[in-house]
């Protein structure tokens, strides 16, 4: 029985749908029943206006946007269209009267320029034809007389309806001339006549862009979204007359560039010829008929000319340096090297530095993180100053130097690999050199064809040593431990220089700072502040020797010896004392002076950090040798000019 029921009131369900959606019609409220046209206007599909000594115009609706039939085929103004069908939806009358009437009162359809209507709009609702024909202005009130669809009545109404209906061509076409938006492009197509090029690219699911011809290679994302922007935000700015078009005389029978945007199921091409006396482009679009001119910016023309080039990109790897696990450097002579991504238990992420030797077991030890991560940024964007070769030959090779490449550097990705791309793979990129040109050099990818010169800066930032990567942090004291005592000796004449101690019941030196000369209190807070957290600028030497340092201009002895007293505080709070020692040169450029220890990383020499330089330099050379600001000299006093002397007249006189 609920089954029946159940049956029933389906089906009066789907008799009552149908009756409504094929009976009833939309109808737009009107409270005051001055309504000139009814529920038809809720779906117009097209509209034709023709006007006294003019073409007919007809606009039609495709989907969700409206396009020009006649006189050619273009999309139309959506604000245009738009404004013209809200002004047909809410048309008003202020009166109107029965055609009827008109013999009564001696009138006909003539007096109110209805005879030959000014403009005679049709549109098309539901597969059926209206006509409005729109007449005369009133004598009084500046408005228009409007016969309705039924040729029944004459209504008064607004002249903005005149307005909106007889908007001029140039305002219901769009200028743009492409309508496939970025988001939707999917390939982009671009041909020159001459040289007879083809040039294709493609978006893939991940948004990547890619040539497909002349060659398979990958595309500046960048380049190619700024040139589909470029390319949307043409606009037509004159249109040919369809009677004065000539295909051949606009050089358009055979372009001299076709491009071609292609979205979801519909493409658009754009075929541009000869440039007219204006300096613009005679141009049409390829499945049109109408001929207009295009103002082409010369950056955009150039790009498109060269697009195999303009487009491609420039990034020799593509990689993400969040993906690196590991980096290995290769150079001719020198053992590997090799930095490697070291996770902590707290997700941190360090790195360190290994060397192998071989018979030798690896020796690993601790990476400026700072660095290296800056490192893979200079190699993630690397870039090509030139495209060399797609297809390289041997001599090539040989030419560019990479049958014994000065540099190879090897990738580790975690991700990045296999069809799915999430696979670990490596990715090992040579650089080579050439005696011939010594301020370039030339990188290429293991495994692809393509050979492209960079600048040589990658070889300075790519060293197989390992003092280049090791960490630069040497010290940082706990906030419980202090500096005791700081004494700089003068090793020429074993004499202290500066000599500070901390009174044992002081916890900082603050005291200390007071009782000094004024000129000694800043360096003396610098170099305190820069030896708890001792910090070297670059290392210049693996090893350490007492005797003397290795400096550019060759070797020399330290000229001073820096004793530092520590004292460390240990969990059971017993005190441990011990000495730091930095031997020192003195400073050596403006921004260069050299430290020594045998403290660290068994033994190192190093470039202190600018401010311990400025702090050193104003406690020994500057101490001694500033001569201290300058007294300005004594204002002399004003001569005091002598009377001139009295005329002969005047020095007769008593």
């Amino acid at each position: 029985m609920r089954s029946k029921v159940t049956v029933a009131l389906l089906f009066l369900n789907v008799v009552l749908f149908f009756y409504i959606f094929q009976y009833e019609k939309v109808k737009l409220p009107d409270a005051n029943g001055k309504r000139v046209l009814g529920a038809e206007v809720a779906t117009i599909a097209a509209i034709t206006r023709t006007s006294r000594g003019a073409a007919p115009l007809k606009l039609e609706r495709r989907g969700d946007a409206w396009w020009l039939q006649e006189p050619y085929e273009w999309l139309a103004n959506p604000n245009a269209v738009t404004r013209l069908i809200n002004e047909l939806q809410f048309l008003e009358h202020e009166t109107s009267f029965a055609v009827a009437d008109l013999t009564r009162s001696g009138q006909t359809l003539a007096d109110y320029g209805l005879d030959q209507p000014a403009f005679v709009l049709t549109f098309t609702s539901a597969k059926k034809d209206y006509v409005l024909k729109i007449g005369d202005d009133t004598k009084i009130g500046n408005r228009l007389y409007v016969l309705s669809p039924d040729g029944q009545r004459i209504h008064v109404v607004g002249r903005s309806l005149a307005e909106s209906v007889g908007l001029p061509l140039e305002d219901l076409r769009a200028d743009s001339i492409f309508t496939v938006p970025m988001f939707e492009v999917r390939s982009l197509n671009i041909q020159t006549a001459a040289p007879n090029l083809k040039v294709r690219l493609r978006r893939d699911a991940a948004s990547r862009w890619g040539f497909e011809t002349p060659i398979s290679a990958r595309a500046s994302k960048p380049a190619v979204v700024v040139t589909i922007n470029a390319l949307n935000a043409l606009h037509a700015k004159k249109f040919l007359d369809p009677r004065d078009s000539d295909l051949d005389r606009a050089g358009l029978t055979t372009a001299a560039l076709r491009v071609t945007l292609e979205g979801n199921a519909r493409r658009e091409t754009l075929l541009l010829g000869q440039v007219d006396s204006a300096g613009d482009y005679f141009a049409k679009i390829e499945d049109k008929a109408v001929i207009f001119t295009v103002t082409l910016p010369p950056a955009l023309l150039a790009t498109l000319r060269t697009a195999q080039e303009e487009l491609r990109e420039t990034r020799v790897l593509e990689f993400e340096p969040t993906t690196v696990n590991a980096l290995t450097l290769s150079t001719p002579g020198q053992p590997e090297l090799s930095l490697q991504r070291v996770v902590g238990s707290t997700g941190a992420v360090a790195w360190q530095v290994v060397t192998r030797v071989p018979g030798q077991a690896p020796l690993p030890a601790s990476a400026d993180t700072a660095l290296v991560e800056e490192l893979l940024q200079k190699i993630h964007l690397l870039a090509a100053k030139k495209f060399l070769s797609d297809a390289p030959a041997a001599a090539d090779l040989e030419q560019y130097g990479f049958n014994r490449p000065e540099r190879e550097i090897t990738l580790s990705l975690s991700t990045g690999g296999g069809p799915q791309g999430n696979e670990s793979s490596t990715l090992t990129l040579q650089i080579g050199v050439s005696p011939n040109q010594p301020k370039v050099a030339f990188a290429r990818v293991k495994n692809t064809p393509f050979l492209y010169q960079i600048l040589p800066d990658i070889l300075t930032a790519t060293p197989s040593r390992v003092r280049h990567y090791r960490q630069r942090l040497l010290r940082e004291l706990p906030e419980s431990a202090r500096l005791t005592d700081l004494t700089l000796t003068d090793l020429s004449t074993n004499t202290a220089v500066h000599s500070y101690q901390l009174p044992s019941a002081d916890k900082n030196w603050d005291t200390v700072l007071a009782t000094l000369p004024a000129n000694q209190r800043p360096p003396l807070a610098a170099l305190l502040t820069e030896l708890r957290t001792l910090r070297a600028k670059n290392f210049t030497a693996d090893g350490f020797r007492p005797e003397q340092a290795d400096t550019p201009e060759g070797e020399r002895p330290w000229k001073y010896r820096l004793d530092v007293g520590l004292a460390l505080v240990s969990g059971t709070g017993a005190t441990q004392k011990s000495t730091s020692t930095l031997f020192l040169t003195e400073r050596l450029g403006g921004t260069t002076l050299l430290a020594g220890s045998a403290e660290f990383y068994n033994g190192i020499q190093f470039e202190v950090t600018q401010s311990m330089l400025d702090a050193l330099f104003a406690l020994t050379y500057a101490e001694k040798h500033d001569p201290g600001p300058l007294v300005p000299a004594p204002t002399p006093a004003p001569a005091v000019k002598p009377a001139p002397p009295l005329p002969p007249a005047a020095a007769s006189q008593p």
